[in-house]
């Protein structure tokens, strides 16, 4: 493929849900995380080494900490941090990389995907097929993981038949509940592994007659995502400069379901030969570790007596448990969670009430 492969690695969320470990000041993508000494974000930077270029797209609150993470890193020059001009998820992130691509690069094609995942095998040729498919099909591409169980914290991507290594999508499922989630993953539906391909005007066009719109506008003038729009009198393109003063207007969206639920031409392409988990909640460290003789999965410093099938991580601190079971426990310096494996998603609960106070 003739044209340059950039990859977007989107670094500004916080991942409230491993918190204690991920606080504002510690976004979870700068964390170790598991047996690998490098931060999750180090770690999907060496993932896309295939890459012609690679970009870290971060939020205005974590830029410094990610130039610094990064410093040393000569695959990422500091000119290839982007800063979004503020937190509005997915959607207006995506846009304004693919606007902030197009003015820098020649033709490129995206490959856009999270910074704090946990991926095994041979990622690249993934990277290769997705970016193949959004060239060949000038559409929106996703990547789909065969599902190993019926999550129900994960979206679904129902294919249709597949041809030259994708396939049309059919439809996008929310995560479910149990029971819908058995059925779908009875149907061949897939996990929708938040990692995309496209060209920057496949999404700005795609994104033009949707809740993204604005942005389009703003960077384009007409809308129509090809980048005819946005040229100032004195040669300078003022685009970019138009999308950042509309950007703050904007309600958080995803991508998903701003574009790609709305989309005619969006495909996908299986994730054959990796393995995938968003290490979304603690209890997705009994995925990527191993366990004792008891089923307990300890990161860091602890000691079990009489303990089963629980969750420790522990940083800057020891934590020894006696005699409980289908617990996570996670101290990280002064602070301690406590909570059951199967209600780990309520740790939002906890992040929101601590922001209330101003002590997230």
């Amino acid at each position: 493929m003739d044209r340059p492969v950039v990859a977007v690695v989107l670094a500004g969320g916080s991942g409230t849900r491993l918190y204690p470990a991920s606080r504002a000041d510690r976004p979870k993508q700068l964390l170790s995380v598991g047996d690998d000494d490098r931060s999750l974000l180090a770690r999907t930077l060496d993932r896309v080494a295939a890459a012609d270029r690679r970009v870290v797209l971060t939020g205005p609150d974590h830029a410094d900490r990610v130039r610094d993470r990064l410093a040393d890193r000569e695959a990422v020059a500091p000119a290839d941090v982007w800063v979004e001009p503020a937190p509005r998820d997915t959607g207006p992130a995506l846009v304004y990389a693919a606007a902030r691509a197009r003015e820098t690069f020649e033709d490129p094609v995206l490959c856009c995907l999270p910074s704090d995942h946990h991926v095994s095998g041979d990622f690249d040729a993934v990277l290769r097929r997705a970016t193949a498919a959004a060239v060949e099909t000038r559409g929106l591409v996703c990547v789909g993981v065969e599902p190993d169980r019926p999550a129900t914290g994960y979206g679904y991507v129902r294919p249709g038949e597949a041809a030259d290594g994708y396939a049309p999508v059919e439809a996008f499922h929310e995560k479910p509940d149990a029971d819908r989630a058995r059925e779908l993953v009875e149907a061949g539906a897939l996990w929708n592994a938040g990692v995309f391909a496209w060209t920057p005007g496949a999404l700005l066009s795609a994104a033009a007659d949707t809740p993204l719109g604005p942005l389009v506008r703003a960077v384009d003038g007409d809308g129509d995502g090809d980048g005819d729009g946005g040229e100032g009198e004195d040669g300078e393109d003022d685009g970019l400069a138009a999308l950042e003063a509309a950007y703050g207007d904007l309600d958080p969206v995803s991508v998903d379901y701003a574009v790609l639920e709305r989309a005619d031409d969006v495909f996908v392409v299986p994730a054959d030969g990796i393995e995938w988990d968003d290490l979304g909640t603690w209890d997705a460290l009994a995925r990527v570790l191993p366990a004792d003789a008891d089923g307990n999965v300890v990161d860091g410093d602890a000691l079990t007596v009489d303990a089963e099938d629980t969750v420790i991580a522990a940083e800057g601190a020891h934590v020894a448990v006696v005699g409980v079971e289908d617990l996570v426990v996670a101290a990280v310096d002064d602070r301690v969670l406590v909570v059951p494996r199967d209600e780990t998603d309520r740790v939002r609960e906890v992040v929101a009430r601590l922001r209330e106070k101003g002590q997230f």
